[in-house]
């Protein structure tokens, strides 16, 4: 399998798919998953002609399960070694919820200052900050994320069956079709982790404040959320980002899940290759 080692040792598990000198649009994958979170939308962009890159996060499915290194700063160092031992270009970032705030720090501190960023996607993403304080009120109490932490420490396993199978994919709300296969590959991303990992990730996606990442980066981004994310609520996140972009155009979903990657690709896919090739 390729991996990259970074600067300070550790093996990056990579997927790099279609002709080389193609449009490279990398993604970014979210808390506790891996790249392979975006099957339908790698293969949706290699089969019109990209070339589609995905790595998954230090402590994250394939690769190396690192004791440190579980912060945004690290992150984004990751991506850039990615970024720099395949010698891309002009690429489009795309990063979904903790995988975006992997994208604007990335940009914002490698990816502009380097002049390898073309574009840039924020979807169902956790910046500017999604923990409540006197400058945010809009967040979600600590007390949420303490209990993520202490259900990961009591039961990883059951608690990776909890998420998906409710608020993840909007499957607890009336009327929802729930897909089994979903929810067990969530599960399965997940547990490929490590615990160590996905534990310090809770404070990574949850008290980064990245405001002034979003403020640094001007290159063309799109905020992609879904009016119904329970996860990573809207108004703390999607609409303050796009506020607190220079260059930044935001789409909203009605009823739509911080899932809508998955159960709604097709409208999603349509929505980021209009982007992409603008």
């Amino acid at each position: 399998m390729p991996f990259i080692t970074t600067k300070d040792d550790v093996e990056i598990f990579y997927k790099d798919w279609g002709p080389k000198d193609a449009r490279p649009v990398m993604f970014h994958h979210g808390w506790p998953l891996s790249s392979d979170d975006w099957d339908a939308q790698m293969l949706f962009f290699v089969e019109r002609g990209f070339r589609v890159i995905a790595h998954d996060r230090r402590g994250h499915g394939r690769s190396a399960q690192v004791s440190g290194g579980h912060d945004m700063d690290h992150y984004a160092a990751d991506a850039f070694a990615v970024v720099e031992a395949l010698d891309l270009r002009n690429v489009v970032h795309i990063g979904h919820s903790t995988g975006g705030g992997e994208v604007a720090r990335y940009v914002a501190r490698h990816g502009e200052p380097s002049g390898r960023t073309a574009k840039a996607v924020l979807v169902s993403a956790v910046p500017p900050l999604m923990v409540r304080t006197d400058a945010s009120p809009e967040g979600m109490p600590i007390e949420v994320f303490d209990g993520f932490r202490a259900a990961l420490a009591a039961n990883r396993a059951q608690f990776f069956l909890d998420v998906p199978s409710g608020p993840f994919y909007g499957f607890n709300r009336e009327g929802a079709t729930v897909s089994e296969g979903v929810i067990r590959n969530w599960w399965r991303q997940g547990m490929m982790g490590g615990a160590k990992a996905h534990y310090d990730g809770i404070k990574a996606f949850s008290e980064t404040d990245q405001t002034e990442d979003l403020k640094a980066i001007t290159v063309p981004t799109l905020v992609l959320h879904g009016e119904d994310d329970q996860i990573v609520p809207i108004a703390a996140s999607g609409l303050k980002s796009a506020k607190l972009l220079s260059n930044g155009t935001l789409k909203t979903y009605p009823g739509l899940s911080h899932g809508m990657l998955t159960v709604n690709a097709d409208v999603l896919n349509a929505d980021l290759l209009a982007f992409a090739v603008d």
